[in-house]
């Protein structure tokens, strides 16, 4: 009986070092000689302050940025503590009311475009955090915020292309926009001055 305790103590003190401490340290170690950037969160930083993630979705309303995919998360949206979706079917009338509103709310932005709304525009992704959209999407909104940053559209459209980020191997998931490089990619160009339309 004692041999048989003095091995489970010992078993789960070996266990415990291995996977409590020897295991982790070594996971840390590795992932910070080889993925730095994604182990300490994909942050973006500018002027030496984190502004966001490139992982994680942020709220943008103002018609001179690129607006997200809007998010279920609760109590408010893009919170990374509540990651979650709305669980409404397609034909939930609160659902329906909820788009409904969305398409609203970008037709009212900017009454002269006719095209489709895109659909990623006024649905909530599974998480709630996604941070990026469809160049559909983007591409939709570049008349309002060439017009609200007194842009050539050209210039937003190139913007577009070059923060267009192409499928995983060239085969996984879909073409996608992160929404927040964009934005600060489109907050140094404004800064700059050149290519504004008089």
């Amino acid at each position: 009986m004692l041999t048989h305790v003095r091995a489970a103590i010992v078993s789960l003190a070996l266990f415990t070092v291995v996977t409590g401490v020897v295991y982790p340290v070594l996971v840390t170690v590795i992932a910070q000689l080889v993925f730095p950037y994604q182990a300490n969160g994909s942050l973006i930083v500018r002027d030496g302050k984190a502004v966001g993630s490139a992982l994680i979705g942020q709220p943008f309303d103002d018609p001179k940025y690129f607006w997200s995919r809007p998010s279920a998360t609760s109590p408010f949206g893009d919170n990374a503590g509540s990651s979650a979706a709305s669980n409404l079917s397609p034909t939930n009338a609160d659902l329906i009311k909820t788009v409904q509103g969305r398409v609203d709310a970008l037709r009212a932005a900017d009454p002269g475009n006719a095209a489709p709304v895109p659909v990623d525009l006024v649905t909530a992704s599974g998480s709630g955090l996604d941070p990026h959209i469809s160049p559909a999407a983007a591409l939709y909104q570049v008349g309002r915020v060439a017009r609200a940053r007194k842009l050539d559209e050209g210039i937003v459209r190139g913007l577009v292309a070059q923060y267009t980020q192409g499928r995983l191997f060239g085969l996984l998931g879909e073409p996608r926009v992160n929404v927040l490089e964009l934005n600060l990619a489109l907050d140094s160009r404004s800064s700059d001055g050149p290519g504004r339309t008089p």
